[in-house]
């Protein structure tokens, strides 16, 4: 099994990023702030201001660590990464397979069976632990959960892209609409998922959270050779990456989860936060920071992969995804298979 490495998170605004030695290292100034071992890296997110020294680039790009800059609220901005590791064969048959309409409807069919298995999962994780503590909400959960197996049964029955994403938008409808219900603080409210732009604290956390999945899921299809730009159920769009979209959906009740964990157990606080002159919600630098390592500390944490029947981490499972579906595109398997989180 791949070991898990790390993904270091800069935030310190007019850092100066350079390598000394095996170290990569952190100044501001002429102040050394950090230090940290460079071989067991997998990536560097920089937020804002922050200078990294050709050197480093030069380094990352030459063993795989990828560079991306986000600005000071999580919005991506670019990606600096080394040549293209993936073996043409696997990238060819994988677009081949993308102008195939009833292979990719197979495929993103499948992806979406597991975002809306992980959906249900965490509203049947919340009526088991609380179900029994409180009556408030509690018919609309038991509601909720038996429209998404209906929608999950449903899924067999699309066979075009645009009834898949019909029948997920209904599923997120269904969601969403008891979402607040998860949460409890009352400090946090929420009604409806809101993107562009993220209005209110929890729409502020699960777009940031989502930005960072991303990340780590192009990463995964990068290592694995597969082209992440090159998507089944997203539509393709020039800079967008649509298959590591794909990949993300089946983890997104995961991360929906972790936004909760941080809310309910008082990490953050809507002191937290920030509005926007965009109208735009935002985390403020030290509550990122809180969360980055949360996040850091998450995918540390093990599950059971049953499909490869090992404990892994967490953070290794986007990776695990890829090498499923890249086996599958090259006849090693019959069918992807989605996690399902249990």
């Amino acid at each position: 099994m791949r070991p898990l490495r790390n993904v270091i998170y800069i935030q310190t605004q007019n850092a100066w990023i350079h390598k000394d030695n095996d170290n990569l290292v952190m100044k501001v100034g002429d102040e050394t702030k950090a230090r940290v071992p460079i071989h067991k890296l997998q990536g560097l997110v920089c937020f804002g201001q922050v200078t990294i020294s050709p050197y480093l680039m030069a380094h990352c790009a030459e063993n795989g660590i990828t560079i991306t800059y986000l600005n000071m609220y999580g919005k991506f901005l670019a990606r600096v990464e080394g040549p293209v590791s993936g073996n043409v064969l696997l990238r060819r048959t994988q677009h081949l397979t993308g102008h195939d309409t009833a292979k990719s409807v197979a495929i993103a069919r499948l992806m979406l069976t597991g975002k809306l298995y992980n959906q249900r999962y965490v509203l049947r994780r919340y009526l088991r632990d609380y179900g029994d503590k409180t009556d408030n909400g509690l018919k609309d959960l038991e509601t909720a959960e038996k429209r998404l197996t209906r929608c999950l049964e449903q899924l067999a029955d699309c066979h075009t892209i645009d009834t898949l994403m019909g029948r997920e938008g209904e599923a997120a409808q269904v969601y969403f609409g008891v979402f607040e219900q998860l949460i409890r603080q009352p400090d946090f409210s929420f009604d409806a998922r809101r993107r562009r732009p993220p209005t209110g604290p929890v729409n502020a956390l699960l777009s940031f959270c989502y930005t960072l999945l991303t990340h780590d899921c192009r990463s995964a299809l990068e290592t694995t050779g597969l082209d992440p730009a090159s998507g089944f159920l997203h539509q393709l769009r020039s800079g967008r990456p649509s298959l590591a979209l794909d990949l993300a959906e089946e983890f997104r009740p995961m991360i929906d989860r972790f936004v909760l964990s941080l809310i309910n157990k008082k990490q953050l606080t809507v002191k937290d936060f920030e509005s926007l002159p965009s109208g735009a919600m935002a985390l403020k630098e030290a509550a990122r920071k809180t969360l980055l390592t949360a996040w850091q500390d998450r995918k540390q944490d093990t599950l059971l992969h049953r499909w490869f029947d090992e404990n892994v981490p967490v953070g290794l499972l986007p990776w695990l995804q890829a090498q499923i579906l890249a086996r599958f595109l090259r006849g090693d398997t019959d069918s992807y298979v989605p996690f399902l989180w249990k």
